[in-house]
């Protein structure tokens, strides 16, 4: 198996511009940084897949398995293009959004982030392992001493809009007493 030099530097260019231009505020940017990483990884897969060769169809024992191509990089490439063309219209629903509100495709620090960044750069490196430890250790859960009620499934008896025709791949559980009053004898098993 050969592999193009010629084809390695391109893909290697493309990676290193695709995250050199993804590091930057503008989403436009990012879009195009984003870009050149999906055609980067496609031309990746092109550079594993070798060798072209016959098409990897059964046609009775007359091919010879290594003159076949490999069907894997194929369907990888695939994937990562539609996998692209998704993120690709994501970025371009935010461009368009960040420019309708703000006139500007440019990623800001707002007064959170800014307060954040401020308040990690003042604290001791070991302040969130004193966070993380807890002074009684039976507890399990944060809900300690709040009254939990335990689910109750409605039936057409308790509301009239509802309609009991969904299958069951259960036993029916058996009402209490106050839902069994409330209908006439025969509405339910």
């Amino acid at each position: 198996m050969s592999i193009s030099l010629v084809l390695v530097i391109i893909m290697a260019v493309l990676f290193a511009c695709g995250v050199y231009a993804m590091l930057e505020r503008s989403l436009t940017r990012v879009l195009i940084g984003f870009l050149l990483l999906g055609n980067a990884a496609n031309l990746l897969l092109l550079i594993v897949m070798g060798v072209p060769g016959k098409a990897p169809f059964y046609d009775g024992g007359e091919t010879d398995s290594a003159e076949m191509s490999d069907a894997l990089p194929q369907a990888l490439t695939l994937t990562a293009i539609v996998i692209t063309f998704a993120i690709s219209a994501f970025l371009l629903a935010l461009i368009y959004r960040s420019w309708q509100l703000g006139q500007a495709d440019t990623v800001i620090d707002d007064a959170d982030d800014v307060a954040l960044r401020t308040r990690a750069a003042d604290e001791p490196d070991d302040a969130m392992d004193e966070e993380s430890r807890s002074d009684d250790e039976d507890v399990t859960t944060d809900f300690v001493g709040d009254v939990a009620s335990p689910i109750r499934v409605l039936h057409q008896g308790d509301l009239s809009q509802l309609v009991d025709d969904a299958p069951v791949d259960r036993v029916a559980v058996r009402r209490t007493d106050d839902d069994t009053r409330d209908t006439q004898d025969g509405d339910r098993p």
